[in-house]
Formats: structure tokens, sequence, C-alpha cells
């Protein structure tokens, strides 16, 4: 990328005199250097202007110092854009520097269970090597009586050592897969970079360069939607307003003129206008740089994540900007209750165009500001799921070491009656270490930690393959709940339609043309009037260029509803450019651009006399309304009445909206050159219109998005239609569509019918009444933003259906900004969407196109499949294991798993099946069946009888070899061996049998809905058939060569056979089950299930507080329940203990409301008369001192409440 150094921040070239000559001594021989220009964008407003005009008399004098034309931009010569990068630095922020591998490590190493597994391996390593003295060695009983062989004793030290090793690779499997996930996201970024393109002006031609190719120097057309790449100076601009908060933390837009204000920062957004900028600072030099620089964006990223409580705040030039985790989060702290109100404008908080590094879901948004997405469904599901599957895994593996410890203590102080020798302890505590080690394992067993680990390994291979669907997805968790989306809010424009306008009737002249007539049809000077009218008042970088290939179409470059009123000109056999060479942008007068609220856009020009003349386009039926004449036939305008509007409505605007064609009118004035109009009035201005023309254009229907609707609507999801177009248009689209079927029973309303149906008399929204309308609304015509925003949080907000709404939305301008991020997942178009919606988004279509929007909903919901596919591998495991390690410890004092056995089926289950399970790619029965939706438990009933069934076969199996194995093999039994004896055949042969039976059962559990073919597709999934396969492969190399480390010995082939036998035993088993019809089985429960409603916290309560994690709920639920027992003592010594230390206290009632944002106080929620504490040290004090004492398992102090 060029010399970095000359980039750097602390490139301080000599300061030169300034005035007007040039010095030698100017950076690279341009005529200002790098300082100078960063000390002029420090500036704002008139003391800018001032700072210009002393040093370099104007605008156009900065732009000879940087060799630069403001009308022709830079020349393409290499070596200069090369020489300009290494004087001014490269138009990029380094990235921040990727995590190591060995930092990934470190991080894995964090993990409970496994810090548990280390200390006690550590301890029976230590101990192994302690040998009591020989003569005394019988009064320890038969603790070494196993040793009799001297090679025996010395590899005690081996099961601690295996255990060691098993924990790197648990954690060096782990970390690889963090390192992988990241390296993806990387590439992610790289690629959202690389799609962000912006036009410059170079050689005197608009072309679109990567944003990092910007250089100072260069000249950038800017427009409405886009986020400023660089600093620069205005040079020329039409009604230009900046949105700058992600800078200042002022949501109200501000205007900016080269007379007023010229200064443009990078990373603001345009609201409206567009206009010409010169690039004065790039990269870390631009104000945005300078902030990310002060914020050490290559290091100390972490802590920072940390601190997300309070942002960390440096004050810039007294400018306070609030960054977190090296995101601009620009609110300053005063701003806060601004802020909030800032969900409604437009000026919503945006994340930047980064994903979230390592694709983690954003926890760090803006905490007081706009309240945070829900957890992602599945997340909170799993969560919770993970909670309690850790819960009953704490509890069994407790039980276990007690009842080995207390069966170990009273068999040999007790029943042997032997006295605790000194000499012995190291021995006794030796065995109180096994004990401890194997309890451990059965909680590592229990501990499903592979969930996040599936769900992860799921969610980035199919982020990686919807790519080549046309989905970049920039929020992890968009993807998954795609699956669950049961409405798609959609546009028109682009979405479902091919955005390749062009006009096919026209109405001028008192004739209403079917066709594009003929020049010879039309009165000249109406289609001169036309033609100057269109040219104009149309953005110049709008225009249609020669086709790409031969025989092709012209290329529509810009606003394709321009293109098509310029495709109409060539059509009439005229040209605009011409008239585009004669009045140059710089030379047009006044410029209202268009925006949402206008819906129209009008040009004024001076005209040779002095006078002007005001050009006007827009939506037909609103532009209509300010016409009062229009040019008739001979040219001359004639009177236009209110009769004669509603006349030409329903014979021309009417019938070209049911062919299904949008209307545009334009219209022209002339205005007085004395005295000069107040331009500021524009309701003034922009009214007494004469009419030309009302065109009908054409955008046709994308031929593959009927069948991708009919597809929506098999899978259970509701589309509609919200556009900005005429009713009839979007009538009669949403037809050609299949959004609405003749016979249905639809609404397709305005957005002002929309409004007086969903708002009361005091103006309103009242959620009640948007729920009569939604459940039948198919087409939202003529809607503003807000209207989207409304229907799309009051469709999430609805209760009325009993499944929870997951609605999508799509939307390309700047203004569906709110909408995109209010819904559960918002797709910004990839080509037509601006920048600002891109940044609101979560995923973007590369293509445009609907039936994208399908491919995103199968692959999502093939998510959730494979999530629940590796819970029902996963739970058959866990359940076995458990109970095996937990009856065999009770019955005959060892596990019949070994510790090292035991990891080694967490790793295959856990890291293994994860891969295997979570790459099923997605097939089209997925679309067959109706959403999941929230409430929908991740563990169905069939999926519950699954498990219990496998888990019966497998466990009478298993206890079945363990109690008479070594009589059905005729070999030693290997129960109660003494400690550090050699492995046995007998228990060697059911570590084999546990582990092929879990091999097959993998085979069965890639079918969760009761299907009897589970090789259905097998072989189109490599990644699975690998894993299987080579786990096989490990198994046999274990059992036949792992020898002590993992208490094997090999076995012969009868042995290997029957093992395999039982196996295949699990296909066969599988078979059965889903014989049994799942309906004859009412006890089954299912699990999993998302928050009842119950649980919801109230609305209300919820916007001012921050998101709770479903398993604090779930915990803080317990705690209600076991704090009620407590009740009665507490209350009594909270009173007492609050007056003690603060003298005050505070009654339920008034707490309660704030209860869900002290996430770190103790609140014990019960009868109204109880008492809550709110400060944390007096909680301290008096509860986490004697709720153990009460509740020996459920210790829950102050910490365990945020269990983030």
């Amino acid at each position: 990328m060029g010399d970095l150094a000359n980039s750097s921040v602390d490139f301080k070239p000599k300061k030169q005199s300034s005035g007007g000559g040039m010095e030698v001594n100017h950076a690279g021989d341009f005529g200002a250097t790098l300082e100078d220009l960063r000390d002029l964008m420090e500036l704002r407003g008139a003391e800018a202007i001032q700072k210009i005009q002393e040093n370099y008399i104007d605008t156009e004098g900065l732009c000879q110092r940087l060799k630069t034309s403001p009308a022709d931009g830079l020349s393409d010569n290499p070596s200069d854009l090369e020489k300009r990068g290494q004087v001014f630095g490269q138009n990029f922020i380094p990235p921040k520097k990727a995590k190591s591998f060995l930092e990934l490590v470190w991080e894995a190493l964090q993990d409970v269970t496994l810090i548990i597994l280390e200390i006690a391996a550590i301890i029976s390593l230590a101990l192994s090597f302690y040998q009591p003295p020989g003569e005394e060695s019988e009064a320890c009983g038969n603790v070494a009586s196993g040793a009799e062989d001297d090679g025996e004793a010395e590899a005690g030290w081996i099961e601690g050592a295996a255990i060691l090793l098993s924990v790197v690779c648990v954690v060096l499997v782990t970390a690889f897969n963090d390192w992988s996930k990241e390296k993806q996201f990387r590439g992610l970024q790289s690629r959202i970079e690389q799609e962000q393109r912006f036009a410059v002006v170079r050689n005197g031609t608009v072309i679109q360069i990567p944003v990092a190719e910007i250089v100072v120097g260069d000249v950038a057309q800017i427009k409405y939607g886009d986020l400023l790449p660089a600093d620069g100076i205005l040079i020329q601009g039409n009604d230009l307003k900046i949105d700058e908060s992600s800078l200042t933390g002022e949501s109200d837009h501000v205007k900016k003129s080269v007379d007023k204000d010229p200064m443009l920062l990078s990373g603001t957004h345009v609201m409206e206008g567009s206009g010409k900028m010169l690039v004065t600072a790039v990269g870390v030099n631009s104000q945005t740089g300078i902030i990310f620089t002060l914020l050490g964006v290559g290091e100390g990223e972490e802590e920072k994540k940390d601190k997300k409580e309070g942002n960390y705040t440096p004050a810039v030039e007294a400018k306070q900007i609030s960054i977190t985790n090296g995101k601009q989060d620009g609110t300053l702290e005063n701003n806060q209750n601004k802020a909030k109100k800032q969900d409604e404008a437009v000026a919503m908080e945006m994340q930047p165009l980064k994903s979230a590094e390592g694709g983690e879901v954003e926890a760090e948004k803006k905490k007081g500001n706009v309240p945070k997405k829900e957890k992602s469904v599945l997340q909170g599901k799993l969560t919770k799921l993970a909670v309690q599957i850790g819960k009953a895994g704490l509890v069994m593996s407790a039980i276990t070491v007690i009842i080995l410890v207390m069966y170990f203590v009273i068999e040999t102080f007790v029943v042997q009656g032997r006295e605790w020798l000194t000499e012995c302890t190291p021995v006794y505590v030796q065995y109180f270490v096994k004990f401890f080690i194997i309890g451990v394992t059965v909680l590592v067993v229990a501990v499903p930690e592979g969930l996040p680990l599936a769900v992860t390994i799921s969610l980035a291979y199919s982020v990686k393959k919807m790519m080549k669907d046309n989905n970049l997805v920039r929020h992890l968790d968009a993807c998954e709940t795609m699956g669950n989306a049961t409405a798609i809010c959609s546009d028109k424009t682009g979405t479902l339609t091919t955005n390749r306008m062009t006009v096919v009737q026209a109405y001028m002249g008192d004739q209403h043309f079917h066709k594009v007539p003929h020049p010879d049809q039309m009165n000249p000077k109406v289609l001169d009037t036309l033609v100057n009218a269109i040219s104009v008042n149309s953005a110049y970088t709008s225009k249609i260029m020669p086709p790409d290939k031969e025989g092709g179409l012209p290329m529509q470059v810009g606003n394709k509803t321009e293109c098509a009123l310029l495709g109409f000109i060539l059509d009439l056999k005229r040209d605009y450019a011409p008239v585009r060479e004669q009045i140059p942008e710089e030379k047009l007068y006044k410029v209202y651009t268009f925006n949402s609220v206008r819906k129209s856009m009008s040009t004024v020009v001076q005209l040779p006399d002095g006078s002007f003349r005001l050009y006007s386009k827009g939506a037909s039926e609103i532009l209509l309304k300010k016409c009062t004449s229009i040019m008739a036939g001979g040219g001359e305008p004639r009177g236009f009445r209110a009769r004669d509007r509603d006349e030409m409505v329903k014979k021309v605007i009417e019938p070209m909206a049911c062919d299904g064609l949008r209307t545009i009118c334009v219209a022209y004035k002339n205005l007085p050159a004395s005295p000069e109009p107040d331009w500021e009035d524009e309701v003034g201005i922009v009214s007494d219109l004469v009419c030309i023309t009302v065109v009908g254009i054409e955008d046709p229907v994308r031929p593959e998005v009927p069948d991708a609707i009919r597809k929506c609507q098999r899978a259970g999801i509701t589309v509609r239609m919200v556009t900005g177009d005429n009713i009839n248009t979007a009538r009669a689209i949403a037809a050609k569509c299949g959004i609405i079927q003749p016979g249905d029973d639809f609404l397709c309303i305005d957005g002002k019918e929309f409004n007086r149906r969903i708002r009361n008399e005091k103006g309103e929204v009242e959620q009640e009444r948007i729920d009569k309308v939604w459940p039948k609304l198919r087409v939202l015509a003529r809607s503003s933003p807000t209207d989207k925003h409304t229907l799309v949080k009051g469709i999430i907000d609805s209760t009325v259906l009993e499944q929870r709404q997951v609605v999508a939305v799509t939307g390309d301008g700047t203004n569906d900004g709110p909408a995109l991020k209010k819904a559960d997942v918002g797709f910004a178009m990839g080509i037509a969407g601006t920048d600002v919606a891109k940044e609101a988004s979560d995923i973007i279509l590369t293509d445009d196109n609907f039936s994208s929007i399908v491919k995103a909903v199968m692959w999502g919901r093939n998510v959730y499949d494979s999530i629940s596919k590796f819970l029902q591998f996963q739970l058959t495991v866990n359940v076995v294991a458990v109970i095996v390690a937990f009856t065999g410890a009770c019955i005959t004092q060892d596990s019949p798993l070994k510790a090292v056995q035991m990891l080694w089926v967490n790793l295959i289950m856990d890291t293994f099946a994860s891969l295997a399970l979570a790459t099923e790619p997605p097939t089209e029965s997925l679309l067959l069946r109706k959403p999941y939706g929230r409430n929908n438990p991740l563990i169905s009933r069939t999926m519950m009888k699954n498990i219990l069934g496998h888990a019966i076969y497998q466990l009478t199996i298993i206890f079945t070899l363990l109690f008479a194995g070594e009589k059905i093999f005729n070999i030693d039994s290997g129960r109660n061996a003494p400690l550090h004896s050699p492995p046995s055949e007998h228990y060697t042969i059911i570590f084999n049998t546990f582990v092929l039976m879990q091999l097959f059962n993998e085979i069965n559990a890639r079918k969760i809905h009761g299907e009897r073919n589970v090789f259905d597709g097998i072989f189109h999934n490599p990644i699975f058939c690998s894993i299987v396969m080579g786990t096989f492969l490990m198994q046999v190399m274990i059992v036949q060569f792992g020898g002590k480390p993992f208490s094997c010995t090999p076995l012969n082939m009868e042995q290997w056979l029957w093992c395999l036998l039982v196996g295949v035993g699990e296909l066969l088993w599988g078979q059965l089950i889903t014989t049994v019809p799942t309906s004859r089985l009412p006890c089954l429960k299912e699990a999993g299930h998302a928050l009842g409603k119950e649980e919801m916290i109230d609305d209300d309560m919820a916007d001012d507080e921050q998101e709770i994690d479903h398993a604090e709920r779930e915990l803080r639920r317990g705690q209600i329940l076991w704090f009620r027992g407590l009740n009665r003592i507490q209350t009594q010594m909270e009173v007492v203990s609050t007056f003690k230390r603060s003298g005050s206290f505070q009654g339920a009632a008034r707490r309660r409301s704030s209860v869900l944002s002290q996430l770190h106080d103790v609140t014990n929620i019960s009868t109204p008369t109880h008492v809550v504490l709110s400060t944390a040290n007096a909680t301290g004090a008096t509860g986490s001192e004697f709720l153990p004492s009460i509740n020996g398992t459920q210790q829950k102090t102050v910490h365990s409440l945020s269990l983030k």
C-alpha cells in the first residue's frame, strides 16, 4: 500500500509562512503541507472560510496549490497518485491487530471446567511420584496391591499426564476454531471494504474507485445517501445537508454551502442534496482517523471492550467523541437524551460497515442510546438450555464425588477398621484426587461446551456459503434469525422489479400516447421545453452509456427514474448532453433535491435576460396539485383547474397506474429577475407551475420473483410490499408478483389511510389499532420512512397471533435506516443501496434480488436444523455418559469410563460432531414447513423421543457389559480394580462399544423430523463422511495402541466384531424408534423453550433497560422462588443491617422498575411487604454470608447474577 511511514500522524513538515507565494519547502512540491491541511480541517464555518481566504484566497486557490482542477479533477497519472499517497497518506485506517494464535489459546484456557481438570491432574501427577515406605504399605490397605510390577507402579503418573494432554488437545482445537473464524471475518471485512466505491472526477470523467484509492486533491462527487470517505472542502453544492452525529453527537442535520460552511468530514452522512468536494485529508489524517489514532486503533482494543459501561471518551479539540471498541459511536454524554429521540430520526446510531470483529454479535452497541436488538432467538434458547444442563451436571458430579468419598471412608476406616496413618496420607489423598477427577470428568461430559462451537461453526459455514448466494452477512446471528422469519416487508423498486426503467406512455399537448411518440407528432416548443426540463433537472451523475457488449441494452448510470426520462429524450431523437454542456452543474442557480418528504426535485436556472426558470419533476398526483396551467397542443399554457386535474387523474394517471406504471409529472415556471424571489420560501417558489407532461414509466417485475414469493408463502412467510409509489401501480405490481391473489382477503392502502387507521384522536400510534390492520395488509403505498418503521415495529411488538412475528425488511434509501435497524433482519441493496442503508442492515443483497432473500431463509432454517441435529446427538451422549459414570461410581467405586476416555468422547462429540452435523447443506424441502417461531422449543417431542430411545438402548448394552461382560466374553472382570492397576479388556470393551454406538448414532442424528432414510444425501457432505471415518480410525488406534494413558488394552478380532455389531444395532434401533408414533407418548416433554409470555419483561420497562440474558432471567426466576424461603429471616436481617449501614431503605414497589438495570444488586422480589436492598455492599454482607449455609447446592452469591 505504499510507504506508510510517511502517512503516519507524526509526519510534521516545516511550517511555511502563510501567504500567496509558492514556497520551495512545500512537501513534495505541493502548495500546502499535510500539517496545513490538518489545521484547516479542524476549523468550522466562518473561521474555516477566513483561514482559506488568508492562506489560499479561495477554494480555487487551494485547488491550484494541490495541483488539481475543480472541473476535471486529477489526471490518471500513477506516479502522481503514488506521490500524493506518500506525501499526504493513504485513505485507509490500519486495522486492529488480529489476536495471535497464542492469545486465543490463552483465552480457551480460561474455561473453568478445564482449569479444575488441570489442577486435579497436576495434584494427581505430584502424588503419583510419592511412594509410601515399603514396610508400611500393607497398613495403607489394598492401595498398592495392584502394583506388584515395578513398571506398573511407575506408570501412576500417566493418568495425570494424559489428562493434561487431553486438555491441551481440547484447548488447541478450540483456539484453532476461533482463529479460523477470525480469519474468515477478516476476509468478510475486506470484502465489504472492497465493495465500497466512491465517485471521483479524473481527467474530466466521473469514475467509481475503491474508497482506499482516494487521494488528497481528488474531486469527489457526493450525493444523497453517501457516507463520506475522507475530509474535504465543498467546491460546489446543491441544498446539501449533512448528518454529523457520528462526530458531534448532534442529531440535527447541518446545512453546508460554499460560502457559509464548506467543511465536510469523513464518517458523516449526506442526508440531502448533492455536490462536489475537494479531498483535503485521508486515512489517519482525516478527522475520523485522528480519533482512531488517539484511541490507538492497533492496540489496546480489548481493554476498551471491557470498559463498555463507561464509554472511553477522549476530548479531541474540545469535541468529546465517545467511541467503543474502535467504532465511532458519536454520542456526547450530555446528548444522551437527545440521542434517545433519534430512534425516529434518520440520524440513528449506525454501525460502520465493518462486521463485528471475531464475528461475535455486537454487544458494543451504544448503551444509553437506542435500545439494543434483543439477543438472537437461537442464542437465547441455547444459553438457557446450557444453563439447565450445566446445573444438572454440577449436581450429578457433586453427588458422584460425595458418594465415592463416603464409600471409601466407610469401607476403609469403619468396615476394615483401619487408622489414618500420617505416612499413608498421600495415598489416601491420591484416592480422593482420583474421585475428584471422576467427578470433574462427569461435569466435563455433562456441560455441552460444544453448543456454542456448533452454533459458531454452523453460522460461519453458512455465512461463507451465503456469499455465493449473493447474501453478504454483516451480523452472524441475522443468518439464523432469517430461518424464523414469518414476515418480509419488501421494497418494490429494484427488489421485486428489475430497476431498469423505461418510459412507455406519455400525456402531452392534450394527447395520451400509448407508446413513445415520434418527434413529428409533437409541437417543437413543447419538445424543447421538455428536453431542457429533463436534462437540467436531473442529477448530472445520471446518464445513459453505450451498451457493454454488442446488441445489449444501453447502460443506465445513476438514478434509474432519471435514466428513464433521459432515455425518453433519446427516444424522441434528441440529446441531453449539449443542454448540460451549455448549462454546467456550477451554473445551476438553486437546486431543491429530491427527498422522501418532497417526493419531487426542482432546479432553478438563470436565463440570459436575468430572469429565472424553475424546472420541476416528481410524483404525478403530488406535483399536479401545484400546477395551475398545462401546455396545450399549440405549445401555449392554458388554465388547469381542480376539475381538470380530477379528470386527468381518472383518465390518464389511474389507467397508467393500473398497468403497473409509475407516473411522473414534469413541469416548469418562469420567475422575474427583480425583485429576486426568496429562494428559502420553497412552498411559494414551487407552486403555480405549468405542467409539460405526465409520463408512465415501466419497471418490469424480475422474472424469478413470482416463483420466489410462492416459495415464501408455501414456507409460511407473508410477503408485504411497502413502496413510495402510487397505490394503483403498487397493486398492479403486487398482483404480477403474486403477493396478492384474486379472491384473497387482503388490504392495499396508502400511507395516509394507514395513519388514519392506526392513530387515535391525539395522533398517537396505538398497538391495538395496528393489530387490526397488519394481519391483512399486503400493500402499503405512498409510504414515508416513518410509516415503514411504524409498520415494522407494530408487527414485531404485536401479540395478537400466538406466534410472535419475526420480521425481515428490505431497504435501499437513507430514509430506510430506522426500519432496517428495527427489523429482526435488515436487508440492504448492494447495488442500489446507499451507504447509510448498508450500515443499518444485517445482510447486504449483492444482486438486489428478492430471490436471494429466499436463499437466506433456507440457510437460516438450515442453521436451526443443524443445531437441533447436534443437540439430539450430544444430549444422547450426555445422558448416557453421565448416568454410566454416576451409577458405575456408586456401584463399583470407579467410573467404567476413565477421565481420559471421557475427554476423548467429549472431544469427538463436541468438536468433531459439531463440525460434521453443522455443515449439512440445505435442501429445498426446508421451505416446505412453517417457520419455527420464537416460542418453539429447540428440542421437539420427536427429538426427545429419539434422545431417550437411544439412551435406553445404550444404557442397556453398557450395563449388561459392565455387570455380565466378563461372563459373555470369558475374560477377567475389571470391576473393583485397585489404584494404578493395568487396564482390563473388560473396561476396554465397554469404552469401545460406547464410542462405536455414538458413531452410528451420529448418522441417526442427521434427521430430526422422524424421517426413515438417515443416509439421504450423506455423500453430499464430504465433511461428515471424513469425520465419521476419521473418528473410527482414531478409535482403532486408541484401543489397539493407546495403552496405559487411555486405560485401554488391545482387543482381538472377535471382540471388535461384537463391538461393531452393537454399534450397527443403533441404526436398526433408530428405525424401531421412528416406528413409534410421537403422539402415542404423551409423557414426552419439549425442552429448550424460549421465554414464556409471563417471563417477558413489560415493554415500557424494557425500553430503558439493557438486554438481559435469557439465562440470567432463568436464574432470576429460580432466585425469586428460593428467596421466598429465606424471606422471613432475611427481611429482618436486612432491615437491621440497612439501618446500621445507611439508615435508609427503599420499598420494593419503588425499586421494582430498576431491577433490570441493577444486574449486580441481589434483588429479592416476593411479597409487597418485603424490603429490597439496593446497596451492593449491604447485600454482600447479609445475603452471601448465610445463603450458602441454608442451601448447600445453590450457593448464589452476588456475582452469580451477572452470568454474561
